[in-house]
């Protein structure tokens, strides 16, 4: 009878069976195995059944058989290992995994211990665990549940007392080889086999070190390890730099990594590690990230199809961290440049999956957070490329805790960190022997002119690339980064209005009207001038003076004056068109929709229902879409799944610290079969309600501030209006879900939001002066543009199209690449919105309906 059958024999024997009637345990199937096993044939016998029989919870120190194990020597205790590995190798190929946990937990508590094992009876141990790699090259490293790596300990402590064999040094060679460029405990069990051999060979012997070749970064790692001197005195530091690297497994360096990689930066010479390591980082930047096909076959004449994407192998992801981690007090601006872009690469999203590298994209973070304020600066620019909840607020949290080293607010930093760039009014100019380039920032655009003397010219003079190739890489990314910076600044602004911030004169002076880039921003806004004693005026900054409404000037702001960005829900509606017509007067075209910017107010429906508006209930939105407008705009917001409660409410919420308020609009998934991607995600959700709350209770809606009220209503406005499906000219068409063909329809055609009210008055205005004016007119919802074949009615919320006398629906999708033809030298006092430019291209297009070639049009007409 086998080993296993005895086993089992013995624990399901009745309890009532006398104990004198048990039986010992077999062992001779172990005899050709472990000598050792038929001398610890009866502590196995004891200690087996309390090992199979113990409840959960019970210690292995409160089981009297191993009480006895440990009252033993450790000559005995050591014998009692090697008998264990053999038995637990034995069993393991029986399949019985009680019987094999509970002897490897034995095992695992005895390999703690201090044991007089030799280097003989380690590598039977080595042996039992099935790393034989005389006898195969096909050896795995999963060796569950063998304790691989307190073995390994076990040998350090050996070869710290004794030399090591060459049959043992052979053997942590191998291993050493075999586990590298690998993750989790066997990342573990490299760099402790690196460790032994280290301490083997000595103070003065190299160490070694082996990466994963399997993607640029570990092919680049490999070849400069490769190419280092063995007879300059910087390689062993160089070498023990980067064996430390892959240790990088955690969120933080410890104190000790971040002691250790810093000691050998000092060695090698922080100049040299900046540049080697600016050409790592830019491997990594420049590595594509690949999509593979992957074809699964179910044997039933079924297949699933998947996609991965390649980028780096999780091993090297570890290293690039270490990699990181060492540049982060190293950084200049390349290389704070190249974290940026590379953080915003390793959050890209990447379908059923998730960031694409979040951890190594958390290091590049943690790294910016440490740079003080150019590294806020960077972080602020990265923010708005990012989507994940968690990271925003991770950002967040790094820029709150710069914020309070320095004693100022989270908004005082970000005003502390925006660079100018060099920028004065806009413009910058360099000067490159007999060459000139002028970056210039306008309209929220930054654009590089050159030229030669007074000669225009049409680009960088290639000549330049040869003798100042610097200068042009820096003149590049300060062009990217204003434009970056820019646009994250005006984002910020815009989120602002909420939070009713005032800034003191001095600091507003210093940080925005004077600054070379926010400038831009700041002064083409309505500000409100908070002077002592609880007067206000509302003014903007006009030929050199500061005016109201009226285009009259006001009192200058002083030392005692605070700003606040001005709304137009603070002022009655006469005084708004009064500011609308000053810019349309003065042609000033503000960065972001102020004047000019919708008003929610408060309805007597939702005074009556008070705690909620169902303003924007019953809405059938495209959920990605939805999800990623609602994090661009603060919200937090967990895309709905089949795979998790299937059928109740979710919520976008938006905290307001500044009110002790939440924002919340609850929406729910539309269930429809198929309606739900890959990773089971579903396609679409419907609106419901707008809620307030405040310490999880409800808020009345009238308690609400009016401006937060507006602004909340406004982010909701947007959602709907950008991912309504009435939006999707195709979705009809396109089968869309049969039981809301009538909402697309009654959405497609219907009532204007605040936002298409916004663009109605809009284009009452550009209509006249653009060559589509002779042929069109605004008609209730509607642009009716006439032109040879029909006239055609082009609804202001959607930008879908009906074809008069019947109304028949023509379908046209526009290129989101397609420039406005004919609005470009039109005054805009705002920045334009995706759906004007539609509806205009739209039009140009349909009034020379008898030039159109497009043959999906034609047939529709």
């Amino acid at each position: 009878m086998g080993l296993l059958n005895r086993l089992r024999d013995l624990f399901t024997r009745p309890a009532a069976m006398p104990a004198t009637k048990k039986e010992p345990f077999d062992l001779a199937l172990l005899e050709d195995a472990s000598p050792e096993a038929v001398e610890m044939k009866p502590a196995l016998t004891e200690l087996l059944p309390q090992l199979l029989g113990k409840s959960y919870g019970t210690k292995l120190n409160e089981l009297p058989a191993y009480q006895a194990i440990r009252a033993q020597d450790s000559a005995y205790q050591s014998r009692l290992v090697l008998a264990l590995a053999a038995a637990i190798n034995r069993v393991r190929r029986e399949d019985d995994y009680r019987i094999r946990w509970g002897l490897a937990e034995v095992l695992t508590a005895l390999l703690r211990t201090t044991l007089t094992l030799q280097e003989a009876d380690y590598l039977r141990l080595f042996a039992s665990y099935g790393l034989d790699f005389a006898k195969s090259k096909e050896v795995s490293l999963h060796i569950y549940p063998f304790p691989l790596l307190l073995t390994l300990t076990q040998v350090a402590k050996l070869a710290k007392r004794k030399p090591l064999g060459e049959p043992m040094l052979d053997f942590l060679r191998q291993l050493r080889d075999r586990s590298a460029g690998q993750t989790g405990d066997l990342l573990k069990i490299h760099l402790k086999t690196q460790e032994i051999l280290g301490q083997v060979a000595g103070s003065d012997a190299l160490p070694i070190v082996v990466f994963s070749d399997a993607d640029p970064l570990g092919q680049a790692l490999s070849q400069f390890v490769a190419s280092l001197d063995r007879a300059d005195p910087r390689t062993a530091a160089w070498l023990g730099l980067l064996q430390r690297w892959p240790k990088a497994t955690a969120a933080h360096p410890t104190a000790k990594l971040r002691k250790e990689l810093d000691a050998a930066t000092a060695a090698i010479g922080a100049d040299a590690v900046r540049q080697q390591g600016r050409a790592w980082l830019q491997v990594l930047a420049d590595t594509p990230v690949t999509e593979r096909q992957h074809v699964h076959d179910y044997g039933n004449g079924t297949n699933y199809t998947y996609s991965t994407w390649d980028f780096i192998t999780e091993s090297n992801a570890t290293v690039a961290k270490g990699l990181i981690w060492t540049l982060q007090p190293l950084a200049d601006p390349a290389l704070l440049e190249l974290l940026t872009a590379l953080a915003a690469k390793c959050f890209r999203k990447i379908p059923g999956k998730g960031p694409l590298a979040a951890g190594l994209g958390n290091a590049c973070l943690l790294a910016l957070s440490q740079n003080g304020l150019p590294g806020v600066a960077a972080l602020a620019r990265v923010r708005s490329k990012i989507r994940q909840t968690n990271t925003q607020e991770t950002i967040a949290r790094y820029i709150a805790q710069e914020s309070q080293k320095l004693g100022v607010s989270p908004a005082e930093i970000e005003d502390m960190a925006a660079p100018d760039f060099g920028l004065e009014n806009g413009r910058l100019v360099e000067e490159y022997g007999d060459y000139t380039a002028t970056l210039t920032l306008a309209d929220g655009k930054a654009e590089v002119q050159w030229q030669k003397a007074d000669k225009p010219l049409k680009s960088a003079p290639s000549a330049l690339k040869t003798t100042h190739p610097d200068e042009l890489k820096e003149l590049k990314a300060a062009q990217t980064q204003a434009q970056q910076t820019y646009t994250a600044q005006r984002d910020r602004l815009d989120r602002s209005f909420v939070e009713e911030r005032r800034i003191p004169w001095p600091w507003f002076e210093q940080y925005y009207f004077r600054h070379g880039l926010l400038s831009l921003l700041a002064r083409p806004l309505i500000w409100r001038l908070h002077h002592p004693g609880g007067t206000f005026q509302d003014a903007l900054y006009l030929g050199g003076s500061w005016q109201d409404a009226q285009g009259q000037p006001v009192s200058a702001p002083t030392t005692d004056t605070q700003l606040q960005l001005w709304h137009p829900v603070l002022v009655p509606a006469a005084e708004v068109l009064s500011w609308r017509r000053l810019l349309e007067e003065k042609q000033i075209r503000q960065p972001l929709k102020q004047a000019f910017r919708e008003v929610y107010l408060l309805t007597p429906p939702e005074e009556r229902t008070s705690t909620y508006s169902n303003r924007m209930a019953a809405h059938i939105l495209k959920q990605h879409q939805f999800n990623s407008l609602a994090k661009l705009r603060g919200w937090r917001y967990r895309l709905l799944g089949a795979y998790d409660k299937g059928y109740d409410s979710e919520t976008a919420s938006l905290p307001l610290p500044t009110h002790d308020l939440t924002a919340e609009f609850w929406v729910s998934e539309v269930y429809a079969d198929g309606e739900w991607n890959d990773t089971g995600i579903y396609n679409y959700v419907s609106t419901d309600q707008v809620r307030f709350t405040r310490a999880d209770a409800p808020v009345p809606l009238p308690q609400i501030p009016p401006l937060v009220f507006s602004e909340v209503m406004r982010d909701v406005d947007l959602f709907v209006g950008v991912a309504s499906v009435g939006n999707d000219p195709q979705w009809r068409d396109n089968g869309g879900l049969a039981q809301f063909r009538n909402y697309w329809e009654s959405y497609s055609f219907g009532d204007l939001s605040e936002v298409a009210k916004t663009r109605k008055m809009a284009l009452e205005r550009l209509v006249p002066r653009l060559k589509i004016g002779k042929a069109s007119e605004i008609k209730g919802n509607f642009l009716v543009v006439k032109g040879h074949r029909h006239t055609y009615k082009i609804h202001l919320g959607s930008g879908n199209i009906l074809m008069e006398p019947n109304d028949q629906y023509l379908c046209i999708v526009p290129e989101r690449s397609a420039k406005t033809m004919g609005a470009a030298d039109v005054f805009l006092p705002f920045e334009g919105d995706a759906v004007l430019s539609i509806i205009l291209s739209k039009a140009l297009l349909l009034m020379d309906d008898d030039k159109i070639t497009d043959q999906t049009i034609l047939r529709q007409l």
